[in-house]
């Protein structure tokens, strides 16, 4: 039985002999792998474009998880920068989407487990990961009882519910619903089996209607 995810003190994960995930197959330039392999020895362009990749997804990953921008700017900086630091240790035994995945899965919970207090909750513009999920568009989709409900307070209302889920099971609604990434990914990114990736999708989507249903009478 696969367990939660395995925190790391510095937030790097250990690479694992689990099956490689293939990268984005949409993905312009050379692969991953080939990037890695010139960043290794000092190519530091190879390893900006490798930023460049992956820079738009850890950002949304985090702001979605702490539902604040500067937080989520310094987290992805510090992903980054973790990354690069430990680029020569990493032996591509997983791909390189999952490897940065994790460091930045783990490095939001462990800062949001070293928070002392609970941030304000961010009112800035409706990012574009809400914006195309399947659930907003359920929500505010015509007959709805939410439609009617400004963006602002729907934004504030569903970031509410958000952020009051568990840790693990906000990362599998962001990465899943907002990011639309495969449970399959998703299972190798945080450690669990698939079966545990749609239950924690279930009970979480559960807890948020839960609290949005308030609105929907």
């Amino acid at each position: 039985m696969v367990g939660d995810i395995d925190l790391e003190p510095d937030d790097l994960p250990e690479e694992t002999d689990e099956e490689i995930i293939d990268d984005d197959p949409v993905q312009e330039g050379p692969p991953d792998d080939e990037l890695v392999l010139k960043a290794q020895q000092g190519d530091v362009h190879a390893f900006d474009q490798l930023v460049e990749r992956y820079h738009d997804k850890i950002y949304g990953l985090t702001y979605n998880m702490t539902s604040n921008r500067e937080d989520a700017e310094d987290l992805t900086q510090e992903v980054f920068v973790k990354a690069f630091e430990a680029l020569p240790r990493f032996k591509g035994k997983s791909s390189f989407y999952t490897w940065i995945y994790r460091i930045a899965v783990n490095k939001t919970i462990n800062y949001r487990k070293k928070r002392n207090r609970k941030r304000a909750l961010s009112l800035d513009a409706f990012d574009q990961e809400i914006k195309t999920d399947e659930a907003y568009h359920d929500l505010t989709s015509k007959g709805s009882p939410l439609r009617n409900i400004s963006l602002t307070e729907l934004q504030k209302k569903l970031n509410e519910a958000l952020q009051n889920l568990s840790d693990k099971h906000r990362t599998v609604v962001v990465m899943h619903d907002m990011q639309g990434i495969p449970h399959e990914e998703i299972a190798e990114v945080v450690g669990a089996s698939v079966g545990t990736v749609r239950s924690r999708l279930f009970y979480a989507r559960r807890q948020m209607q839960s609290e949005l249903a308030e609105f929907m009478k």
